[in-house]
């Protein structure tokens, strides 16, 4: 069984019944569609739609025999490998696999996250920001805060923070973007963002770093901060992220300081429930917390799961890789690749430094091949 229809979710039961032909797969999702964080920032700038973004799981059923099940998961109980329904149903499986994505910490004071999205999840919050925006004055001022490591998508609040910058200066000339980064420096891709931060998008925004949010006033839209008071006309704020519920409620959330799962990420197998197995965001590992190694640990995961129902040993060396390509003008991106290697010293997922690597600067060629990318995972995923 599946929790989860995201990126990872979707994956691992695709392939495991493409590897496991004999396994009966059941996938429970609450949403009949998903909505891609993947190139969403585009539709603040209203270059992609939400339409765009939008995937469903019909493929999954028909051509690869997944049972598709949409409904919340209310209950797991790993000891018996059950699971309850909020329709009031329970269902149990062999191995269960989780894959719900994230969570948010709550920010002091603001009782209505709308007032000041993340839109870190695709969705509705991702049209209000776009609404937001769009009615901010000309030459007022926007806020975006970059939570502590680790989050989802480490490039994407840079990327945003770019795209946002150009599209400024095409539709709200005058404006000014300051980004507040609760960690030390840029997390990644230094030389491209900061290049593209104090040079091409240097009269438009502002960067501070090492800034911690403490709360938040709707009312009067300002922020509290380690740095002092911040007020904007529209404030993007992305709060510190964490498992989904359903994962702490399991007492699975036992690596870093409780925020995530640990796993073994020779099959992803939970550290303290053996039989259930945690993928995506939601698990702790090495890697970062992106679509593209989602869909990666979904396939090491369904290979593991294949050959532990046949009874064989798990592959001793997995390796994952992760490509993401980074807006930094409005019909420009950068990209950055990565690949992983398991070693087996730390029992870890390790960098490998000479397969990884990212673009010197950015172009247009590599804003097309972003959609190629972008079409060919989806496909992968969905398809």
């Amino acid at each position: 069984m599946v929790v989860g229809g995201g990126m990872a979710g979707a994956t691992v039961a695709k392939y495991l019944r493409l590897w496991g032909s004999n396994i009966e797969v059941t996938l429970v999702e609450p949403n009949a569609t998903y909505l891609s964080c993947i190139m969403s920032s585009l539709v603040l700038t209203g270059q992609r739609t939400m339409a765009a973004q939008s995937f469903n799981y019909k493929t999954l059923a028909s051509r690869y025999g997944v049972k598709v099940v949409i409904d919340k998961v209310t209950g797991i109980d790993p000891a018996n490998k059950r699971v309850t329904l909020a329709g009031g149903s329970t269902l149990t499986a062999d191995r269960i696999v989780i894959a719900p994505g994230i969570d948010f910490d709550t920010v002091p004071g603001l009782s209505d996250p709308n007032a000041m999205p993340h839109a870190w999840k695709a969705g509705p919050q991702t049209t209000t920001l776009r609404k937001q925006l769009q009615a901010m004055p000309t030459r007022g001022t926007a806020i975006l805060t970059i939570p502590p490591t680790p989050y989802r998508c480490p490039p994407g609040p840079y990327e945003r923070a770019c795209l946002l910058a150009d599209w400024f200066k095409k539709y709200k000339p005058g404006a000014k973007l300051l980004v507040l980064d609760a960690n030390p420096d840029f997390v990644t891709e230094k030389d491209n963002f900061s290049r593209a931060f104090f040079d091409l998008h240097g009269s438009v925004i502002e960067y501070h770093t090492s800034v911690a949010i403490q709360s938040a006033d709707a009312a009067t839209m300002t922020l509290q901060t380690s740095a002092g008071a911040v007020r904007g006309d529209v404030i993007n704020l992305i709060p510190r992220q964490r498992c989904a519920p359903i994962v702490a409620a399991t007492g699975l959330a036992n690596a870093t300081s409780g925020r995530f799962a640990g796993v073994d990420v020779l099959s992803y197998e939970s550290q303290v429930a053996p039989g259930i197995h945690v993928i995506g965001d939601s698990s702790a590992t090495t890697q970062p917390k992106a679509g593209h190694i989602a869909n990666q640990e979904a396939k090491v995961c369904a290979d593991a799961i294949v050959r532990l129902l046949a009874g064989q040993a798990l592959d001793p060396a997995p390796v994952t890789n992760s490509a993401c390509y980074s807006t930094i003008t409005m019909s420009q991106a950068s990209w950055l690749t990565a690949v992983f290697q398991y070693d087996a010293g730390s029992q870890a997922m390790a960098s490998v430094a000479n397969a990884s690597g990212a673009s010197s600067g950015w172009s247009a060629d590599n804003f097309e091949q972003m959609n190629t990318w972008f079409k060919a995972l989806m496909a992968d995923t969905f398809a």
